[in-house]
């Protein structure tokens, strides 16, 4: 008897304690947010918290601003703002390598100093800013923005048409900051055709596709396609006998690429899922030898 008296008496002390530590959760003036993409082959994140103008001044001279000039900022609310980075990159000139890191900003009238921190226990506390964890400190130009922004905002903007630059971009009040960085590729690329086509002769076509884009061994290129298409019934796939038309081309041999050409064209018509563009895709190569 005394034995379920005690059993039931912790039990309650415990289901008190429990409701103590219980926590009301309600909405955070600043919201958390992430943006995030892949430019090459690098994962970009930009994790963040997410304060709003609210009818306050924000940027300006004087202790009257929310965030006066010439004052280090933890550029965002709460703990402050982390950059994520899959691979190494150059960020505004610097070489960064891949990891996570605090984004600090210093705001000017015309130009913001932007500076990455490489301890993450800081959070925001600026007041404890140790500049030998600095890993870069970069000043960029400002835009002024004509329509005010409400909510700070971050973005990985500009990815440019060979996926190897973009910007961090920060707005928030009237204020736009783009950051430039670069991503390099073409090494990892590299070491996955070595190992991979090793493994797998579908990836051939992959790695005969890649030199074709990016200007590199068009015989090498064109080697790896004829090993594929030598394989079973590859030769029958009409799409990637494109693929062969257009090194052939690219590398001058117009009468081989317009054979190779009619082929696909040819293997395409009789194909009973459709031609999928392919024989205007070979036409027009045609046309333009």
């Amino acid at each position: 008897m005394k034995k379920s008296i005690l059993l039931f008496g912790l039990s309650i002390l415990i289901i008190g304690t429990l409701e103590l530590k219980a926590q009301i959760n309600i909405p955070q003036p600043s919201a958390k947010a992430k943006v995030e993409t892949t430019v090459g082959l690098t994962d970009v994140a930009i994790s963040y918290f997410r304060p709003s103008v609210k009818g306050r001044e924000i940027f300006g001279e004087g202790d009257d601003f929310l965030q006066p000039y010439g004052v280090l900022w933890r550029a965002g609310a709460n703990s402050g703002s982390v950059l994520t980075l899959s691979t190494d990159a150059v960020i505004a000139g610097n070489k960064v390598e891949a990891g996570e890191y605090l984004i600090f900003m210093t705001p000017g009238e015309n130009e913001w100093e932007f500076k990455l921190y490489s301890d993450l226990s800081l959070g925001g506390n600026v007041g404890n800013y140790d500049e030998s964890k600095e890993l870069i400190s970069v000043i960029q130009e400002v835009e002024k923005l004509e329509e005010p922004v409400e909510t700070l905002t971050y973005q990985i903007s500009d990815i440019s048409a060979d996926n190897k630059s973009a910007n961090i971009h920060f707005r928030w009040e009237n204020v736009s900051l783009k950051v430039p960085f670069e991503v390099s590729y073409d090494e990892l690329v590299m070491a996955q055709i070595e190992k991979y086509t090793k493994v797998d002769p579908g990836n051939l076509i992959t790695a005969a596709n890649y030199y074709y884009t990016n200007e590199r061994d068009l015989k090498q290129a064109l080697a790896w396609v004829n090993s594929y298409l030598a394989e079973g019934n590859n030769s029958a796939q009409f799409w990637n006998l494109h693929l062969k038309a257009k090194i052939l081309a690219k590398m001058g041999d117009k009468k081989e690429a317009k054979k190779v050409a009619e082929k696909s064209i040819e293997l395409a018509k009789k194909n009973s899922s459709g031609d999928f563009g392919y024989v205007k895709r070979n036409q027009d190569l045609i046309d333009s030898l």
